[in-house]
């Protein structure tokens, strides 16, 4: 009963049909008139008659087959309007008849013709559009029935994809998404053939164009042969700089796609996971956490499917290992797993891509860096020295977010790689920087390095570590500001990894942070220095910077008189030594017995000029606070008699020249800050019991006031005139004279800076007492206190010619009295 059912069903259809086509035929006829209007009208009329009444499938079926080829042949008609209304009528036949395949044999041929030749035949966008949309639903309803056909859709397809109008680049694409899926058998055989004019349009202006060519590339590869992923990849990957969030998301999705499903993707593992990491860090949220949920999909899938080769460590290996990053939530094992296996392979691309001459991609490849070594782990101690030269190389550069990121992967190595393999190799690049651009490259990956390790498995080569610093090669080969704050950052880092630990090698720290200040140009670095001083002695337990010092002094001394024979105004010893003084404030008067000596070694009149007046410069500017600073335990007086013989007094020797004048000048500064801590000394040897010491104490005031008298102020200079005068009246001739010259040079010290009516009452004790000692039973002492009181006669005459002339009928030589006031040029004023 069904089949004659159905028998009568088809022959209604057919006579139905056949009324319809009855019906037409006259428009049919009308296709083929001149008229333009005409043959439009026709088809406007037989859309009337077929499609806009209500036809069951089956007439419509077969009215299909009998139009198909008059509206082929209209698909080339001159007018537009009737090849539009042809691309529509067939677009709708093929979405309501119930068997569309049947009009392949005739339909793909024609398109292939019309819109798949080096010269697209069809000139309006709008219906090359249409054409493509038709394309789209015939692989809706005829699936894998378009297989014959592949060649002519492959055509169509490589010329619609390059086609100028956007929206049907657009809807090509997703033709060649929808073919690849349906016929996937044979698509394989000819897929390569889109690859070139996807790649061509894969940076087009639109963005939404550049998606969906990312989508197409997708499944055109997934479903090829996979001979052509070389090519498309680098187009892909310069698609991760995108500025469409959009487009990175689709490359994303494309990439993670390949490595869950392309059937050869472990052949591309090593090229398929950079991209899909370096989405990782993406500035969207979005395509962050989809790369990620990405991620860890393949990671799973990869454990599934190396379930028995990785058994062991499934079961043992999920533990992180210690100090792992904290906050850092750790990748699974298969993803894990996936990164050391392909490892070798990547860290030379990321070597390559780090050094990109576009900042983006040396900046995405340093973030790539980072996540590669969390996911490697300690099996990236076999790829260290690679690594490292990536790192160094990508540290010597300007850009600052790639020195940022590459830091944090030696961060990672510190964390994940034994110390005494890192310090093998990072020591001996810090000790010899040669084989990289900037010799302070190595330092600022130590530093980062060691930030990473922890502190008690660093512990055990603290030495190696301090000793490498502190090597002049190291600390005081370059003097460039940036090569300091690195060596200071490795000391900070340690500091702050090992604490106490630091006090073992708190000499050779301090080594270090004193060349530093010493050899710093720029204020902020010694101010960062200086706190990371500070910090030394907090790891200690030190009150305070002075008692670091006066815990290492006697090495610090000794470490700069190594070496003190061979200093000059380039070393940078007496710059060292400069800050060791000044910072240690009282504590160098505790070491005087080791301090002098190497500055009478340095300040010999033989050696370097600008050197010496440098350290005579530093060396008066401690004496203006000798008290807290050389003698601050009072012993700097037994030492300074020795100093002022064997230094300074050779220092002051003339010689030519203007750096020698300014030594000079130098050491007189140096003798006038020692006049305070003399002078009482001097003053007290005058009232010696011993005649030799009062002689020799004469002397030394007339060499000071030689020397410095018009340097010191009146409040010193009338502390030591009273002195002298005693001594007038001692017991020894050779005293008394030489206490007269001593004198004779007091009044030679008074300048213009002497205020004459305020010091006059000392005048005028000085005139009263040599004019007391003018009766001298002894000529020669006469003679000499003249001369003595014709040099006080240029200093204040009025007063001296006042008290002469009150004198004079009392002495019993007046003679000498009129010789001395034949002496004056002037009358008398009042």
């Amino acid at each position: 009963k069904a089949a004659v059912c159905f028998c009568r069903a088809a022959a209604g259809d057919e006579h139905a049909a056949s009324e319809v086509l009855r019906g037409v035929a006259r428009h049919l006829n009308c296709l083929n008139e001149d008229n333009k209007a005409t043959r439009r009208r026709a088809l406007e009329l037989i859309r009337r008659d077929t499609l806009d009444r209500a036809l069951s499938s089956g007439v419509q079926q077969e009215v299909f087959s009998a139009l198909l080829q008059p509206l082929l042949r209209c698909l080339s008609d001159p007018m537009e309007k009737c090849r539009e209304t042809s691309i529509a009528m067939i677009t709708e036949f093929l979405r309501s008849v119930p068997r569309p395949e049947e009009a392949l044999p005739y339909l793909m041929p024609c398109l292939a013709q019309r819109f798949g030749e080096k010269e697209v035949l069809e000139p309006a966008e709008e219906l090359r559009l249409s054409a493509v949309e038709m394309l789209v639903l015939l692989v809706e309803v005829c699936g894998k029935n378009l297989a014959p056909f592949l060649s002519e859709m492959i055509r169509v397809l490589q010329r619609s994809i390059l086609d100028p109008f956007p929206d049907v680049k657009r809807e090509s694409c997703r033709c060649a998404v929808e073919f690849a899926k349906s016929v996937p058998e044979h698509f394989h055989l000819q897929a390569e053939s889109l690859v070139n004019p996807l790649m061509l349009t894969v940076s087009h202006q639109h963005s939404r164009v550049r998606v969906s060519v990312i989508e197409a590339t997708g499944a055109v590869i997934q479903h090829g042969s996979g001979k052509n992923m070389d090519d498309v990849l680098s187009h892909l990957a310069q698609r991760l700089f995108d500025d469409s969030p959009q487009v990175r998301k689709a490359v994303t999705a494309v990439v993670g796609d390949w490595l869950l499903h392309m059937r050869d993707r472990y052949s591309y593992f090593h090229r398929l996971i950079p991209l899909l990491l370096s989405s990782i860090n993406d500035e969207i949220p979005e395509i962050r956490l989809m790369t990620a949920d990405l991620w860890r999909q393949v990671g799973s899938q990869w454990e599934k499917e190396n379930e028995d080769d990785i058994k062991d460590k499934m079961d043992f290996l999920l533990t992180p290992p210690p100090h792992y990053p904290p906050g850092v939530e750790r990748p699974g094992l298969g993803c894990r797993e996936l990164v050391v296996r392909n490892l070798g392979r990547l860290v030379p691309a990321v070597s390559h891509d780090v050094t990109d001459w576009l900042v983006p991609t040396r900046i995405r490849t340093s973030q790539l860096l980072s996540v590669l070594l969390l996911h490697a782990e300690d099996h990236s101690t076999q790829h260290l020295q690679p690594l490292l030269a990536t790192i160094y190389r990508a540290c010597s550069e300007s850009e600052r977010d790639v020195v940022r990121n590459c830091l944090a992967a030696a961060k990672l190595l510190g964390t994940f790689v034994p110390p005494a393999v890192f310090l093998k190799l990072l020591l001996e690049h810090v000790t010899t920087p040669s084989s990289c651009s900037q010799p302070w490259t190595p330092l600022m990956v130590l530093a980062a390095v060691l930030g990473g390790c922890s502190g008690p498995l660093l512990k055990p080569h603290l030495q190696q570590i301090a000793s490498t610093l502190v090597q002049p090669d190291v600390c005081q080969e370059y003097q460039q500001v940036v090569y300091l704050e690195r060596l200071s950052s490795c000391v900070e880092m340690l500091l702050h990894q090992c604490e106490s630990d630091c006090g073992s090698i708190s000499l050779q720290l301090l080594q270090v942070l004193v060349t530093v200040q010493s050899l710093s140009t720029d204020s902020q670095l010694s101010e960062k220095a200086l706190e990371t001083v500070q910090l030394l002695c907090k790891v200690q337990g030190l009150d305070s910077v002075i008692e670091l010092y006066r815990q290492h002094m006697d090495q610090l001394l000794d470490w700069l008189s190594s070496s003190v024979s061979t200093w000059s105004s380039f070393s940078p010893q007496r710059l060292q030594l400069q800050v060791v003084v000044v910072q240690s404030g009282p504590v160098i008067g505790e070491f005087l017995s080791q301090l002098m000596p190497l500055l009478c070694s340095c300040l010999q009149p033989n050696r370097d000029p600008e050197m010496r007046m440098s350290i005579f410069t530093m060396f008066a500017k401690l004496l203006l606070d000798a008290n807290n600073t050389l003698d601050s335990r009072g012993r700097f007086c037994d030492e300074s008699e020795q100093f002022l013989c064997d230094v300074l007094l050779p220092n002051l020797v003339w010689r030519a020249g203007r750096t020698a004048a300014a030594v000079r000048t130098a050491v007189l500064s140096c003798l006038l800050s020692l006049e305070e801590k003399l002078s009482p000394r001097v003053l007290s040897a005058l009232d010696e019991d011993s005649q030799m010491s009062r002689l020799f104490a004469c002397r030394s005031l007339s060499a000071i006031l030689r020397l410095i008298g018009t340097s010191l102020h009146q409040e010193a200079l009338n502390k030591i005139y009273p002195e002298l005068l005693k001594r007038l009246d001692d017991s020894s001739e050779e005293v008394r004279g030489e206490a007269l010259q001593a004198l004779d040079l007091w009044l030679s010290s008074l300048t213009k800076d002497y205020d004459l009516e305020l010091c006059s009452p000392h005048l005028q004790l000085l005139f009263q007492q040599l004019l007391l000692h003018l009766d001298d039973p002894d000529s020669s002492v006469q003679d000499r206190v003249l001369d003595v009181l014709k040099k006080g006669s240029s200093v204040h005459p009025v007063l001296l010619r006042r008290e002469v002339e009150a004198v004079r009928d009392k002495h019993r030589s007046p003679v000498y009295c009129d010789l001395l006031l034949q002496s004056f040029s002037s009358p008398p004023t009042s």
